[in-house]
């Protein structure tokens, strides 16, 4: 521990009721009060509260002792009773929570009532929250429990003790918390552009723009009922559009690749095979071939012969000619 670590103390309130809370009824008895009394206050002294000397500090311990009797019991019984049964629904509002417990208590225990305790009452409570948010966060699997007590805006090394994790994880969900938080709120300001579009227009420009299914159904309040009609709508748009793409490219190529060999007249087949009788003397490279037949408009059927089979160019040549 840092030699500047600061231990803080604990309230005399509470370290008054837990020597009371460790003695019997009998340390209590009308012949033992005075003694049981001088006894805690010799104890105490040694904690740096000096009650044996300080009469506000005597008179709180005598008030303590005095309700003890009274109420036949220990306050700390009923006390740690309440606190024990807060739950997070109680906690959500630590303040409420400790003001409760000092009003229900009060009833039974006036003297807990005085203003000085709430800020230890509220304390407690608030260690009573993180307790509960720990234990909730430690029953989850994965990385749900850093998730949930991130989501609690608790700080870092709170978190990385409290569950005993590393750094390294703790950084590597943080990331991940940090990019759903962008995501999200880049999601809320493509819906605020979106505002007076109708619901199918929504999701279709959502989808388009990669967000995923379950973000729109939280942020947009669509359902999902309603996305997958506007997946199916675009699928085939989609399906649609790729016909007409591959009809235009097979049309294109077919335009490219030129007339077929049985199409071709004798006076342009002739004029053809000239040309390609040019090429393959420049070149033997089937792409140099190819690239410079083209460039001239030779139909790929005879270029396919020229890289293939040259020899049937001759033949071609002579039924040409007749």
């Amino acid at each position: 521990m840092p030699e500047n670590h600061i231990v803080e103390k604990e309230p005399l309130w509470q370290l008054i009721e837990e020597k009371i809370n460790g003695l019997s009824d009998q340390d209590f008895s009308e012949d033992k009060m005075s003694e049981t009394t001088s006894k805690i206050a010799e104890e105490l002294d040694k904690t740096g509260y000096n009650v044996s000397l300080s009469g506000g500090n005597w008179l709180q311990l005598k008030t303590a002792v005095k309700a003890r009797i009274q109420v036949g019991k220990p306050f700390l019984q009923d006390f740690n009773e309440a606190v024990s049964a807060l739950t997070l629904d109680d906690v959500k509002d630590c303040y409420g929570a400790a003001m409760k417990i000092i009003s229900d208590l009060g009833k039974v225990w006036p003297s807990f009532q005085v203003s000085e305790n709430r800020p230890d009452v509220l304390k407690i409570v608030e260690q009573t929250k993180l307790d509960l948010l720990v234990a909730k966060a430690k029953a989850l699997s994965g990385d749900e429990g850093i998730r949930s007590l991130i989501a609690e805006e608790l700080d870092s090394q709170v978190i990385i003790d409290s569950l005993g994790v590393s750094e390294d994880e703790y950084t590597k969900v943080k990331a991940k918390v940090d990019a759903e938080i962008a995501e999200k709120k880049r999601v809320e300001n493509m819906l605020a552009g979106l505002a007076d579009k109708a619901e199918n227009d929504k999701v279709k420009e959502l989808l388009n723009k990669n967000v995923a299914d379950k973000l729109i159904v939280e942020i947009a309040g669509i359902g999902q009922s309603v996305i997958d009609t506007v997946k199916k709508s675009m699928e085939e748009e989609l399906a649609e559009k790729k016909r007409l793409e591959e009809e235009a490219a097979a049309k294109k190529a077919e335009e490219a690749a030129g007339p077929s060999l049985d199409s071709i007249d004798n006076d342009d087949m002739l004029e053809y095979i000239e040309g390609l009788r040019e090429i393959l003397d420049f070149s033997d490279k089937e792409s140099e071939i190819r690239s410079m037949a083209e460039q001239s408009s030779i139909p790929v059927c005879l270029v396919d012969i020229a890289v293939s089979d040259p020899d049937k160019l001759d033949e071609l040549e002579e039924k040409a000619e007749g």
